[in-house]
C-alpha cells in the first residue's frame, strides 16, 4: 500500500481535501494533523456568535471530530507538524512533548492564516481580542454577559478553553468597546457590540471603511454605522492599547479614548513557516505559490486555503485572497487530483459580501484604478443608483452599483453593490461575468429575471452596465 496522503491543518481546505479523497478512493489512507483542538469551523460566523445571533459554539462546527473519523479519516488533533523533508517525503510531528516521523505519498499544506496584531502595542492585554479563534469568540461572548450569567448551551463544545471562558465570565461586562480596523471583522464586530448596548468606537487608518469595496460602498457602510451610534475615527492611526493588565483606553493621534474591551482586526497573514526550509516557494504575496491544480513547485506537495495563492480571474496573475469558499473549493479539488482525477482549483475574483447592520455590501474583481493600470488595463468606472424592485411594489430600496471596465476592450474588470434590499447577492451576477471574461455590452444584454417583488425590468446591474457602456462609447 502506498504511503498516506498527509494533510497539515484540519480546517476548510484540509478537511475538504481529506473528505473528497476518501469518497473517491475509500481504501487510501488519509492522515490529518491539527496542532489545536478545533477543526472544520466557521471563522466568518464568529461575530454573529458574539452578537448572540448564533446560539451555540457547536452551531459553528461544519464537522465534529467524530464526523471526521466516521469518514475514515485519521484525524490527529494536538499534533503539530514541525518540519517537512521533501527529499525523504516525511514530516516531523510533535505531540505531548514527543516527536515522531510520518512518511507521506502526497502532502497538503493547509495551515491557514493568522490574525495580525503585532503592530498594535498592547494587543496582548487582557480584554483585547482578535476574531480568529473559537476560544476567543467564546471568551468575548462570556465577557459581554453579566457575571455568572453565561448560558452553558452557548459554550457547548467539550474542547473549548473553559479556563479562558470562566475568567472572562467572572468579570463585569464592558460598557465601551474599541475596534481597530474597518474591514470585514471591524464592521461586523461594530454590529455585534452594538447589540450588547456598548458605546462603540471604530478606528480606521485609511479615511474610509472597507477599502477593497470602493468609495460608494464605504460611504453607505459608514452612514449605516453612524446611524446605529457607532463613533467612527477615520483617517486615524492607533498608536497603542493602554492599560496595566487590562485594556483601559485606545491611544490614537495623541488622543486617549477610554474603553473596556478591544478587538484588533487589521488583517491576516498566511502561515507559511512550515515550508521555510524546503524547496517550496512563496509567491509575491508571501503565500505559497501553486499551479492550477494547487501543486507547489515540489512534486507531490500541494497547498490550499489561506496559506496559498491562486490565479486571479481578471489579471491572470497569482494573487492571495483568503476567503472561505476559496479554501473549501481548492481543498476539494486537491483531494480529487490526488485521487487520480486532475482537477483545477479554480480562479479567484475576490468576491466578497459583508453587512453593516441593514446595509448589504458586495464586491468582486478589480475596482481600484491604480491596480487596474498596474495590470495593464485602461480603467473607466461609472456608479449608478437604481431601485431594487419595481417602484410600485412595497419594499423597494435604492441600490448603488459601481462597475469598472477596460476602456480599450470593454471587458468588465470589477464591480461593487450596496443597498438594503437583497443587494449583496446581486454581486454573484458580476462574479459570473468576470469568470466568463464578459464585456460590458455582454453584461448589459444578460437575460436577468424580472418580476415586481424581485427586481425592476432593468435590474440595477443592467442599469449600471447601460451607463458604463455609454461612457465607453463616448471615448
Amino acid at each position: 500500500m502506498s504511503d498516506p496522503f498527509v494533510i497539515v491543518g484540519g480546517d476548510a481546505a484540509g478537511l475538504s481535501a481529506a473528505s473528497k479523497l476518501k469518497r473517491e478512493d475509500p481504501q487510501r489512507e488519509v492522515v490529518v494533523f491539527e496542532k489545536g483542538q478545533w477543526v472544520s469551523y466557521a471563522h466568518c460566523g464568529m461575530p454573529y456568535y458574539v452578537k448572540g445571533e448564533v446560539d451555540s459554539l457547536s452551531d459553528l462546527l461544519s464537522l465534529t471530530p467524530a464526523d471526521v473519523e466516521d469518514r475514515g479519516i485519521d484525524l490527529r488533533r494536538g499534533h503539530e507538524v514541525l518540519d517537512v523533508n521533501t527529499a525523504e517525503q516525511t514530516v516531523t510531528v510533535e505531540t505531548d512533548g514527543t516527536q515522531f516521523t510520518q512518511h507521506y505519498g502526497e502532502l497538503l499544506v493547509a495551515t491557514g492564516a493568522h490574525a495580525v496584531s503585532d503592530p498594535i502595542e498592547g494587543a496582548a492585554l487582557s480584554g483585547a481580542f482578535t476574531m480568529h479563534s473559537m476560544d476567543a469568540a467564546a471568551a468575548l461572548r462570556a465577557y459581554l454577559a453579566p457575571p455568572g450569567d453565561v448560558d452553558p448551551a452557548a459554550v457547548d463544545v467539550a474542547f473549548v478553553d473553559r479556563s479562558l471562558v470562566e475568567t472572562y465570565a467572572a468579570m463585569e461586562p464592558p460598557e465601551s468597546a474599541a475596534i481597530v480596523g474597518g474591514g470585514y471583522v471591524g464592521v461586523e464586530m461594530a454590529e455585534a457590540f452594538s447589540a450588547h448596548d456598548l458605546d462603540v468606537h471604530l478606528f480606521q487608518r485609511p479615511d474610509h471603511l472597507l477599502p477593497p469595496f470602493g468609495d460608494a460602498v464605504a460611504e453607505e457602510a459608514a452612514a449605516a454605522l453612524r446611524d446605529h451610534g457607532v463613533t467612527l475615527h477615520l483617517g486615524t492611526e492607533v498608536e497603542r492599547l493602554a492599560g496595566e493588565d487590562r485594556v483601559a483606553a485606545v491611544v490614537a493621534d495623541e488622543t486617549r479614548t477610554a474603553v473596556d474591551v478591544a478587538v484588533v482586526g487589521i488583517g491576516v497573514r498566511p502561515n507559511t513557516g512550515l515550508v521555510d526550509e524546503t524547496p517550496v516557494e512563496l509567491g509575491a504575496s508571501g503565500a505559497i505559490a501553486t499551479d492550477e491544480y494547487g501543486e507547489t513547485g515540489v512534486d507531490g506537495v500541494y497547498a490550499a486555503g489561506d496559506c496559498a495563492e491562486e490565479t486571479h480571474t481578471v489579471t491572470g496573475e497569482s494573487d492571495w485572497v483568503p476567503l472561505g469558499l476559496t479554501a473549501n473549493r481548492a481543498g476539494r479539488a486537491v483531494g480529487q487530483t490526488v485521487a487520480g482525477t486532475p482537477t483545477p482549483i479554480g480562479e479567484i475574483a475576490g468576491t466578497a459580501v459583508v453587512k453593516a447592520f441593514e446595509t448589504e455590501c458586495g464586491r468582486t474583481g478589480i475596482l481600484d484604478h491604480e491596480r487596474a493600470r498596474a495590470a495593464g488595463f485602461d480603467p473607466v468606472s461609472e456608479t449608478v443608483t437604481a431601485g431594487s424592485r419595481s417602484g410600485y411594489y412595497p419594499g423597494a430600496a435604492e441600490t448603488t452599483v459601481t462597475l469598472t471596465a477596460d476602456r480599450r476592450t470593454g471587458r468588465l474588470l470589477g464591480g461593487s453593490i450596496v443597498g438594503t434590499d437583497r443587494a449583496a447577492i446581486r454581486i454573484d451576477t458580476l462574479a459570473t461575468a468576470l469568470d466568463q471574461d464578459a464585456t460590458v455590452p455582454e453584461v448589459e444584454r444578460l437575460d436577468l429575471a424580472y418580476a415586481p417583488p424581485f427586481s425592476p425590468v432593468w435590474d440595477p446591474v443592467l442599469v449600471a452596465a447601460k451607463v458604463l457602456n455609454g461612457a465607453l462609447d463616448d471615448q
